[in-house]
């Protein structure tokens, strides 16, 4: 759903690699033009609806994901 806890494209970026030791670093190029300037999703419906709060951080996330992908390729 998203988080409404607003996290930059680099800081995603600079957590992932940190998390796969990846040392290839990080690619700068010009934004798009209909590139959102707010990654920031507003959650009242679900809350509101599902009664749904996000209860995971960022890095815990990652990190689950890159375990379940890792797992899924037999790494």
């Amino acid at each position: 759903m998203g988080n409404p806890i607003e996290t930059s494209i680099l800081t995603f970026a600079e957590t992932i690699n940190r998390l796969t030791y990846n040392r290839a670093g990080i690619e700068f190029r010009p934004l798009p033009e209909d590139d959102p300037k707010q990654r920031r999703p507003d959650i009242t419906r679900a809350r509101a609806l599902l009664g749904w709060e996000p209860r995971v951080e960022l890095a815990e996330g990652l990190s689950r994901t890159i375990y379940d992908f890792e797992a899924r390729l037999g790494r």
